[in-house]
């Protein structure tokens, strides 16, 4: 069962812009069943197969004489010595979208790719399922909490109850997991960890312990929706603070884990330099924080950090889905402890939102939002709480209750 991907429009438009299409994001979120639909003229070559990656390693000269464009290159990250022949053939050629490439890894590729194909790539992050493609919903607006998103929305929004979402929650969002119901959802996470760890962590960046590598994705899983504390980390894992750094490093540039960075300029002197970390699949969190059903993970003491990771990572794949890299959200602390969970940027307009998995927000929720307007040069636009209530209402002013279904 194919479920059509948002992110299918912003492939189809980079690849009318640019030679070459790359899209990276972890493993099992369905970068090559995607590329695979919208690249259907493009011969399909793996490096998976240690045939091809071994002529792709050892003979990159004629590979693609073998592999003619348009080719669809999967794993693209095990033959970096490619990325000098795409841009030979480019250069020559000048003709778009005749290479697609796939990869569960930025960090290993990315100096290859921007010493060889600035100006000629294309590059799309993609995340899990959203809760629109699982239920079918064709909007595929990134997210903003203004008249105009809210209006466009409102016509072909779909209900989902309570229980589904904590079912949605605790499932995760790997297409496979979501498409086949009968699949085991500890089963699947466990086979899940070990193919990540021994294939993306131990041959792309030789991470010597891999039993303390899964205590520290554990402990980190624990931290989902707080300050990121990598003392605090490395302590309760024993690995010393510069390995934690780098293994985050591994998390986030395989796109596992997200770090929302606080919002600061010239001004707000007083705010918090530390980013907020969110894992980027609910699902993989619950399982190696041990929430092994929906029901205790829903009553359980990291219900609020698991909503409120959920909605960042809808938020977050709502901006990749259009192809936007450079994601405008922020959140806001500042030493006297006010905080605002997420700030949306646009054109200078912060729009201010505060996550509750509770279903009655009241006005004090949103009292916060008034320190944003010590900042003489922002302008506070719409906001809102996203929370569990079941409609779309106004709390205050141009302040709403924002229903999950809304994301």
């Amino acid at each position: 069962m194919y479920i059509k991907r948002h992110a299918e429009e912003a492939v189809n438009k980079l690849s009318k812009m640019f030679g070459a299409v790359l899209v990276t994001g972890s493993r099992q979120v369905g970068k090559t069943t995607m590329l695979k639909k919208v690249a259907k003229s493009a011969s399909y070559v793996t490096l998976d197969d240690p045939l091809m990656l071994m002529a792709a390693a050892e003979q990159s000269g004629t590979f693609f004489k073998d592999n003619p464009p348009p080719v669809f290159i999967d794993e693209i990250q095990y033959a970096p010595n490619l990325f000098p022949q795409i841009k030979i053939i480019l250069d020559r050629d000048k003709k778009k979208g005749q290479f697609f490439m796939s990869g569960s890894q930025h960090f290993h590729m990315m100096k290859n790719i921007s010493e060889s194909l600035a100006g000629r790539l294309g590059l799309l992050t993609l995340s899990g399922l959203s809760i629109r493609e699982k239920q079918g919903v064709d909007f595929s607006e990134a997210f903003s909490p203004t008249d105009d998103y809210f209006a466009a929305h409102r016509k072909n929004i779909k209900e989902l109850s309570y229980d589904e979402v904590w079912y949605n929650i605790h499932r995760g969002s790997l297409p496979e997991l979501y498409a086949n119901e009968d699949f085991d959802w500890q089963m699947f996470y466990g086979a899940y960890v070990k193919t990540y760890i021994e294939r993306d962590v131990r041959e792309l960046t030789q991470v010597g312990d891999e039993l303390k590598f899964l205590n520290f994705m554990t402990v980190t899983a624990s931290h989902t929706g707080q300050l990121l504390n990598l003392a605090s980390i490395a302590r309760d894992v024993g690995i010393s603070q510069p390995t934690a750094e780098r293994w985050m490093s591994i998390l986030v540039t395989s796109n596992i884990v997200y770090l929302l960075k606080p919002y600061s300029n010239n001004i707000t002197k007083r705010t918090v330099k530390t980013p907020k970390l969110y894992f980027l699949d609910t699902g993989l969190a619950a399982y190696l924080t041990r929430w092994n059903t929906p029901d205790v993970l829903k009553n359980g003491a990291m219900a609020g950090a698991f909503f409120e990771t959920f909605v960042i990572s809808e938020i977050i794949k709502s901006y990749y889905n259009k192809g936007i890299l450079e994601l405008p959200l922020y959140f806001y602390r500042d030493k006297n402890m006010n905080e605002i969970d997420l700030l949306i940027e646009n054109n200078g307009v912060l729009h201010p939102l505060e996550i509750k998995k509770h279903a009655d927000p009241q006005k004090k929720d949103i009292e916060v939002f008034s320190q944003l307007d010590k900042i003489s040069s922002a302008k506070r636009g719409p906001g809102g709480v996203i929370c569990l209530y079941d409609n779309l209402v106004t709390l205050k002013d141009n302040e709403r209750v924002i229903p999950v279904n809304y994301l």
